[in-house]
């Protein structure tokens, strides 16, 4: 169990924060974002606190452990490591001395609603004899997208993922590029421009629900997903993801910064136009010289800074915003193994596009689903006893606006959702279960604080990317400044640390305030 900041053990390496009289950041919330931003401001000199609601660090990406099955509450893809590795090289540190990052292969297990499948993987003449077999005649169509997917990748990505779009001038100069890279096509569009086979077509363009958007409405800026993925390929912490959390904490914990947990923020304070510091729920005052919120953006302007300090980001205009969907997840473990089962696959239904518009435009909970099931002891057998696994399954759902009571919904979804995984991948799963728990979008409301339960924010359409979403440095106050997937570049573990390495560019040292 995590404790709060007063047993906090004193600094034993890495880098250090200098004098108590530095100027002190306070970060809220400890998801990937706001550890990823307190060591960058470590690093800048600044001391640092970071403030966590709950009573673990990681927001999105905590551990559940129960039964003897330890289950990653959200992320467990890992593209750029390389972005990792830059948080530890910062304190002095290498990666592989505390984390151990494994390649998973395939990437991914695709299995379509006739029982065809398909391994997704890095090789790439392993994945042109894949495609051959699966669609004879787009092979080199497949070539022309990962071509495309590469030369989009090279703007948005290396070129502009770190980069502030603090003003509409900044957006104006990409203009070119994103035009060049025909930005106003859908990911759909994208791959339908270069492949005719549907199947393939799923196959080039599901990651983009990996990130919240939905590839008929999302910008083909999302189509860099491919490249990314075959540049640095798909890994796994063994541990589980939740250990690449336990290694920032103990990064943060040897720069001597404080982490307290159970310390929810009720209000970002400001005078004279400029971030203070915060107050917590208990009344409690934490004076800042500046203020990273890695909370749902959505959620810092609506209930964390008040109206009269928000010009852009005012309550009728979140209210107007489109929001990503939301996930219905479920943990359980066997007491047996499923040695077929890859270690991540997708499992599509008999609808795509029209499940699709259920989910993002109609917010309907249709009775099909496509689910992506997470075996994470197909690598790592130590996060169940032993001779079992460990699985969680997650279904695109709509958020809160489509009026579900999942009070009432959640089991009865969740056994459709078994009786699937029992007639396609895991048969005999009923018999077998040891261990189970669900999420809901209620959780991502309640508990993980996101506007409508959207589990990742502000939808990623055009009109909601790059300088039209919150920035990050925030337009409102002063000495505010957003990190996290509601915020540029975006959601998932690159976009989300790439949110933090924006700090670097936009927040002052420390020495300047001094």
């Amino acid at each position: 169990m995590w404790s709060d900041e007063r047993s906090v053990p004193p600094p034993v390496g890495g880098a250090r924060t200098g004098p108590p009289g530095r100027p002190h950041a306070v970060v809220i919330g400890s998801g990937f974002g706001g550890l990823a931003a307190a060591l960058r401001l470590g690093a800048r000199g600044y001391r640092v606190t970071v403030l966590e609601r709950l009573d673990a660090p990681g927001g999105r990406a905590c551990v559940h452990r129960q039964d003897g099955y330890t289950f990653d509450a959200g992320p467990t893809v890992v593209t750029a490591p390389w972005l990792f590795e830059e948080l530890w090289a910062l304190c002095g540190r290498r990666l592989a001395d505390d984390v151990e990052l494994r390649p998973v292969d395939p990437f991914y297990r695709v299995r379509f609603d006739d029982g065809t499948s398909i391994d997704y993987r890095g090789d790439a003449q392993a994945m042109r004899e894949a495609v051959a077999h699966l669609a004879p005649g787009d092979v080199a169509g497949y070539e022309r997208f990962l071509a495309a997917s590469e030369a989009i990748f090279k703007v948005g990505f290396e070129q502009l993922g770190d980069q502030p779009f603090d003003r509409w001038a900044d957006m104006a100069r990409c203009l070119p590029d994103l035009m060049r890279l025909q930005s106003w096509r859908t990911v759909w569009g994208m791959a339908c421009k270069h492949v005719k086979d549907d199947k393939l077509r799923v196959l080039l363009t599901f990651q983009s629900l990996l990130v919240g958007g939905n590839p008929f409405t999302t910008t083909s800026v999302y189509c860099l997903i491919a490249f990314l993925e075959r540049r640095w390929g798909v890994h796994f912490a063994m541990g589980g993801t939740g250990a690449l959390v336990a290694g920032l904490v103990k990064l943060i914990r040897e720069q001597g910064h404080a982490l307290r947990l159970n310390a929810p923020v009720a209000q970002i304070l400001v005078e004279q136009g400029r971030a203070c510091g915060v107050r917590l729920d208990s009344g409690e005052t934490v004076r800042a010289d500046v203020v990273v919120s890695n909370a749902d953006s959505a959620w810092t302007y609506r209930h964390l800074l008040a109206p009269e300090h928000r010009r852009r980001w005012t309550d009728r205009r979140l209210e107007r915003a489109r929001y990503s969907m939301s996930l219905f997840v479920w943990y359980f473990g066997t007491r047996r193994r499923y040695e077929d089962v890859a270690h991540h696959s997708i499992l599509l239904g008999p609808r795509y596009r029209e499940l699709l518009d259920d989910i993002f435009r109609r917010k309907h909970l249709a009775e099909d689903f496509s689910l992506y099931l997470h075996r994470p002891t197909a690598t790592d057998p130590s996060l169940a006893p032993r001779g079992c696994d460990a699985f969680y399954v997650l279904a695109p759902v709509p958020h809160l606006g489509s009026g579900t009571d999942w009070a009432r919904q959640a089991e009865p979804y969740r056994r459709a959702i078994q009786a699937r995984l029992e007639a396609t991948v895991l048969p005999g799963l009923g018999e077998s279960l040891a261990s189970s728990r669900v999420m809901t979008p209620l959780d991502f409301r309640d508990r993980l604080c996101s506007v409508h339960g959207a589990a990742f924010g502000l939808e990623p359409v055009l009109t909601q990317s790059a300088w039209f979403r919150p920035h990050n440095r925030s337009e409102e106050v002063e000495r505010l400044y957003l990190v996290g997937a509601g915020t540029h570049p975006g959601a998932g573990l690159p976009g989300v640390l790439s949110s933090a390495r924006v700090l670097d560019r936009v927040v002052p040292h420390a020495d300047e305030l001094v």
